[in-house]
């Protein structure tokens, strides 16, 4: 939104062009939904007071995790509207991808809002039930695959890169949409199942976040990536901002989730987060260094499923 109205404004001062810069717009991304986080924190945690709508512990689980219990959870969405403001702030907007990451990133944080919702304001210990869950998060994530697929317009966006290997890349075809379904739905409930300590989810999804945004930058342009031997893929680079204010908003949101907590991100951010790295990882063809640099949320995911806890 600002980089187009200081497109407009260059014409009458040529100063408001620095606003072209993307390394500028990803810095003041990340700054902006920093504050945001911090600003809208004390005043989210109020309001998730004031409405009980606490953290609910399982009393078979350990001793220390009961006094858990009350913590307002559902903070995960002061760390959406944070970077929502701040992407279509300093994002371009008529980049797709811009478009697309939001809307992922925003309807798997509208299925883990329900989830919250049922689990904590109407007191349904089962929340989202797991088969509506998991429908919901196949129509987002198909919905995006396809619309990655259908609009792909060289080879090497439908292919899989294998690190290490600069000149291996391995069509997939139509078999793209699959692997983008899983890598998005997976990723989603994988940061999912990380959230239960005190900053272990949040923290890993700033570095990672970090991390792909380095990756989004370079792809997304032509002398870096010719350097660095990776695919050029036009217009990733605006995802460096969008993976910038994930930083900045991890950040501010880790400030009051840190031990002791004041508050949990809860499904709206869990689920959301999760997806988002996915979406990303997908478009810049990270999707293997993605399951290297998440190693936390894939060791956690790894440990659940022997106890069903997946599901």
């Amino acid at each position: 939104m600002l980089l187009h109205l200081a497109n407009f404004l260059s014409q009458y001062q040529s100063d408001f062009q620095v606003v072209n810069y993307l390394t500028l717009r990803v810095i003041l991304g990340a700054l902006t939904s920093l504050m945001l986080c911090l600003w809208l924190g004390p005043w989210m945690i109020r309001r998730l007071v004031e409405g009980q709508i606490g953290q609910s512990v399982r009393d078979d689980g350990p001793q220390s995790h009961l006094s858990k219990a009350g913590t307002p959870t559902m903070g995960g969405a002061m760390i959406l509207l944070a970077i929502a403001i701040s992407t279509l702030l300093w994002g371009d907007l008529t980049n797709l991808y811009i478009w697309v990451v939001l809307g992922v990133t925003l309807g798997f944080g509208a299925i883990g809002w329900v989830d919250d919702y049922r689990k904590v304001v109407e007191k349904n210990p089962r929340g989202l039930p797991a088969r509506w869950k998991y429908f919901w998060q196949s129509v987002v994530g198909l919905g995006a695959a396809v619309l990655l697929y259908l609009t792909a317009s060289t080879p090497v966006e439908t292919s899989l890169l294998v690190p290490l290997f600069k000149e291996v890349a391995l069509p997939l075809g139509v078999f793209y949409i699959v692997l983008t379904y899983f890598v998005i739905v997976g990723s989603s409930n994988a940061v999912n199942l990380t959230d239960g300590l005190d900053g272990l989810a949040i923290m890993p999804t700033v570095l990672v976040a970090m991390g792909l945004s380095v990756f989004a930058y370079a792809s997304g342009n032509t002398v870096f990536a010719a350097y660095l031997h990776i695919p050029f893929i036009a217009g990733t680079g605006e995802l460096a901002v969008f993976c910038a204010t994930i930083a900045g908003a991890g950040l501010g949101f880790l400030w009051f989730n840190t031990y002791p907590a004041q508050v949990f991100m809860g499904d709206v951010g869990a689920l959301a987060l999760g997806a988002a790295l996915g979406v990303v990882a997908v478009i810049v063809r990270q999707e293997i260094v993605l399951f290297i640099m998440g190693g936390i949320f894939v060791m956690e995911t790894v440990s659940v499923i022997p106890s069903g806890g997946f599901l």
